[in-house]
């Protein structure tokens, strides 16, 4: 059984990562396997834009730590489910965030999401550049808004519940991994 990573990151104000999200899922059914969430505190300290959803309730219990400690865990966790692979919703963001990670194989959702060509549920009018890409609309909540057909949805800025958007943005475009290119 093949195994990918879904990964999100949440910054503070000076742009250092204060928490990471990730999910392990099958690479067959897109099903999650496994998860964890990481805060790192002294990034906290600073104080972000999303701070205030740091601490919401997830069901996996957040590993307060270092940054060297989240990585080194991560890393651990991955080579004992066979991932190599990640992938992000604007996955440079992310991967520039985790340079400790640049080693594994990383995949943009949003190349996939945003382009009329891969996302049939793009509507025929949306406004697009010649290259069939979304000219805006195309965050993560927006795209789970459009492919799952719920107006209501609210993207909860937690890098935890964030990973597990992206993975369900990625099941509902029901593409194969191979389609994703990779950075």
């Amino acid at each position: 059984m093949g195994r990918f990573a879904v990964i999100d990151t949440e910054t503070n104000w000076v742009d250092q990562v204060m928490s990471i999200g990730t999910v392990i899922a099958d690479t067959d059914t897109f099903e999650l396997i496994e998860a964890k969430y990481y805060i790192l505190p002294i990034e906290c300290q600073v104080g972000g834009m999303y701070e205030s959803t740091l601490f919401i309730e997830t069901p996996v219990k957040p590993i307060l730590c270092t940054r060297a400690e989240a990585v080194t865990d991560l890393r651990a966790w991955y080579t004992r489910h066979n991932v190599t692979a990640i992938y992000a919703y604007n996955a440079c963001f992310d991967r520039n965030h985790l340079p400790e990670l640049r080693d594994l194989h990383w995949y943009d959702i949003m190349r996939l999401a945003a382009y009329r060509q891969t996302n049939p549920k793009i509507p025929p009018g949306a406004d697009c550049f010649s290259t069939g890409r979304l000219k805006r609309g195309y965050g993560v909540e927006a795209m789970l808004r459009l492919l799952s057909d719920n107006r209501s949805y609210h993207e909860s800025h937690n890098a935890f519940y964030d990973a597990l958007d992206e993975l369900e943005i990625m099941r509902l475009l029901a593409h194969r991994l191979s389609q994703y290119i990779p950075l």
